[in-house]
């Protein structure tokens, strides 16, 4: 019997099953696909994430960091915004004393580092290579296997009951859903989402330069959307080409060196400044979708991470987001009440689950709020969000608080 089972050994549920095993809990992580092996001779992956300083620390306090930056990361000292080049907001690490804004690291490199650490638990078992073929939830009824009967009051403490398709079975008194925006544990257990899948998509792109690429990050918006550029280590770098699905669907068709020069047109000289060139390495095309579970916890599941939020990415808040899901129900968890007691059931609700929709809640708003502002050409908005911009380049005390907010060192608050 474990207390947790993960479905999803990524970013989020490796940080998490990590946690967990250091407070001495028995765990259980599920993953079919682990991630390939660090290669340093490898090019980049196309998925990248801004890991916040909080990220970070997080990630510092579980042990993993040690083992990701001994992979490859790139951390970046400056962030621009701007719709006209005249209308630019530049922020620096420099002004609030810290030595850089955070870090930006493949995805796989997050989950390997997280993996790597968890090495270190013999409290932790994975189940790797196989897939849930069955989840029954016992202290409810609710339930995808044929029979949904509640059991017997002598089961009340097994929370959940998973069958793989090794043949395998695990019981757990909780069952964490960290697997995803399409989450089989959400699905299961009968939690809504609201949300919607945006008008416009993103392409990204990874490039190889000429020359190593300074450790700033900046994104102009436009009425099609927004293009981005992402430094990584070395001479890499990733470009967010954000547009309509058919103009994505069109670029998707040209080969590297006419993406290049579609690139070239449509991203600003920003990119090319100093006689820098480029080559196309990869590229591949996402939707961009918000979505939010209407519970985080019902008896028996936990949600975290993806499974619980999805946000439009104009921030790169959405990694970080979860590993604050992480960082919150750690404490919930760190308080060492019986797990199958009502009272920890209630303190997931209150301290774990209210806290992080409402924030969540509020993020996603705001990325709305702002993509809203500066993706479109109407005259009157138009000016406004040029004179915004103006006055927060000139106005330093405002811009330092907006930057710790952006980069985590302050909790939203609205």
């Amino acid at each position: 019997m474990y207390d947790f089972c993960i479905n999803g050994g990524g970013m989020v549920g490796a940080a998490l099953a990590l946690g967990l095993a250091k407070q001495q809990y028995r765990v259980a992580i599920i993953e079919p696909h682990l991630p390939k092996g660090f290669d340093e001779t490898s090019k980049p992956d196309l998925r990248v994430s801004a890991i916040s300083d909080a990220s970070v620390s997080l990630l510092t306090s579980l042990g993993a960091w040690e083992y990701i930056q001994a992979m490859r990361v790139k951390p970046y000292t400056g962030l621009s915004v701007w719709d006209d080049p005249a209308h630019r907001t530049d922020f620096t690490a420099q002004s609030i004393d810290v030595p850089q804004l955070g870090f930006f690291v493949e995805n796989r490199l997050l989950q390997l580092g997280c993996h790597q650490a968890l090495k270190a638990f013999d409290n932790v078992t994975w189940f790797t290579g196989c897939k849930v073929t069955n989840i029954k939830l016992c202290n409810s009824s609710v339930s995808d296997s044929v029979n949904s009967s509640v059991d017997s009051d002598a089961s009340r403490n097994l929370a959940a009951t998973l069958s793989l398709d090794n043949g395998e079975t695990i019981h757990a008194k909780w069952l964490i859903g960290a697997d995803g925006a399409a989450s089989q544990v959400r699905q299961v257990a009968n939690i809504g989402v609201s949300g919607w899948q945006y008008s416009q998509q993103a392409m990204g792109i990874t490039i190889e330069m000429t020359n190593p690429v300074d450790a700033i990050t900046w994104q102009e918006f436009t009425p099609d959307g927004p293009k981005a550029f992402l430094p990584m280590f070395d001479n890499y770098a990733s470009l967010v080409w954000y547009d309509s699905p058919d103009e994505l669907k069109r670029l998707s068709t040209l080969n590297d060196a006419q993406l290049k020069q579609a690139i070239v047109d449509a991203f600003p000289s920003e990119l090319l400044k100093n006689g820098n060139d480029f080559t196309v390495i990869d590229k591949a095309t996402f939707p961009l979708t918000r979505a939010h579970a209407s519970r985080y916890v019902i008896d028996g599941v936990i949600l975290v991470g993806d499974a619980a939020h999805t946000i439009n990415p104009l921030a790169g808040q959405g990694v970080n987001l979860g590993f604050r899901d992480v960082e919150t129900l750690l404490t919930v968890t760190a308080e060492g009440i019986d797990l199958t007691s009502l009272e920890f059931k209630k303190r997931l609700i209150t301290n774990y689950e209210k806290p992080r929709q409402r924030d969540n809640g509020l993020m996603m708003s705001a990325m709305d709020g702002f993509y809203g502002l500066f993706s479109n050409d109407i005259g009157p908005i138009k000016w406004l969000r040029n004179q915004l911009l103006s006055v927060a380049q000139q106005f330093e005390p405002a811009k330092r608080e907006v930057l710790k907010y952006a980069i985590g060192m302050r909790e939203w608050k609205f």
